[in-house]
């Protein structure tokens, strides 16, 4: 299970401690948020307990409304059960009894400066990423005029010095040897590199080199959505199939399915312009247009006006 501590969910987000516990920050591991309206309220049925709790306009206000009694028996009841954090929008005053019960129950009582809504977005976004399922692959990832494209293929094959000949006609490198993969949605997969091997490119009789350095900032970027795998093969170990491309091969990786092409290699076959080909075949296809089908259907007119 992902999981990510509220310490770095504080400096991200630039929060401020109106209760803090110190080192007994919890492990943030549902990337939901909660506002506990209904609760404050009175109604506890349904309470989304192990979410952050986010305290908006509305729930202080409303709090405010209340007899000091009330106030008071809400949030302690609020805050018996294990609730990661509370969270207050727009920098508006804590209550008393939330802070004093929130130090009695060991709860930590933050506060950011921004608006509700744009505050839940911000904080949605930067725990769905890092709470995301991931898987590291053996591969490396470019860019190609905005394609991410993964290439995989046994080793020594000839990924990292086709990605060399591809930076040179100006496309991107992402990760070499290791590539990280998050999946962010359904069939959307981010990939990065591992800090320690970011913008390092290892080509055999060469050693490692800084691709940044080397070929300059607009040679890298950080990550990118993968949308199209290429496996590299021998060219005695490809099974040819279908010639024309009308069957779309994909792969699975984590609970996603991406698009695979399987290219043969062998000495002479220029990788690099094979794959800039590649992506930009996809993106026509994306816009909806499909040369292997094209061809095919004039191949059957053609048949067709020939009986």
């Amino acid at each position: 299970m992902q999981k990510i501590n509220l310490r770095d969910i504080i400096q991200k987000l630039n929060l401020k401690a109106v209760v803090d516990i110190g080192d007994e920050m919890p492990d943030i591991t549902v990337p939901d948020l909660n506002r506990p309206s209904l609760e404050i309220a009175g109604y506890f049925d349904y309470f989304a307990y192990d979410r952050i709790q986010i305290l908006g306009k509305t729930e202080i206000s409303f709090l405010k409304g209340l007899s000091p009694s009330i106030r008071k028996a809400r949030l302690e009841k609020l805050l018996s059960y294990d609730i990661p954090c509370v969270i207050i929008t727009r920098d508006l005053p804590s209550p008393n009894e939330l802070i004093l019960i929130a130090r009695e129950n060991r709860k930590s009582i933050l506060v950011s400066s921004a608006a509700t809504t744009q505050f839940m977005s911000r904080l949605t976004n930067f725990l769905e990423r890092k709470l995301a399922p991931n898987t590291t692959i053996h591969g490396v990832l470019v860019d190609i005029y905005g394609i991410g494209m993964l290439i995989i293929g046994e080793s020594g094959i000839g990924k990292s010095e086709t990605a060399v000949e591809l930076i040179k006609r100006g496309h991107r490198l992402v990760a070499d040897d290791a590539v990280e993969i998050k999946q962010v949605a359904k069939n959307i997969l981010v990939g990065t590199a591992p800090e320690i091997i970011r913008h390092f490119l290892e080509v055999r009789g060469l050693g490692v080199i800084d691709v940044k350095t080397i070929f300059g900032a607009g040679s890298i970027r950080n990550d990118i959505k993968i949308e199209m795998v290429i496996e590299l093969v021998e060219w005695e170990n490809y099974k040819e199939g279908d010639r024309l491309g009308l069957e779309e091969e994909s792969i699975k990786i984590l609970d996603s399915y991406i698009q695979k092409k399987t290219i043969p290699i062998r000495p002479g076959r220029n990788l690099a312009a094979i794959l800039e080909v590649a992506a930009m075949d996809y993106r026509l296809k994306v816009l909806g247009y499909n040369a292997a089908a094209e061809f095919s259907k004039r191949l059957f007119e053609k048949i067709n006006k020939s009986k």
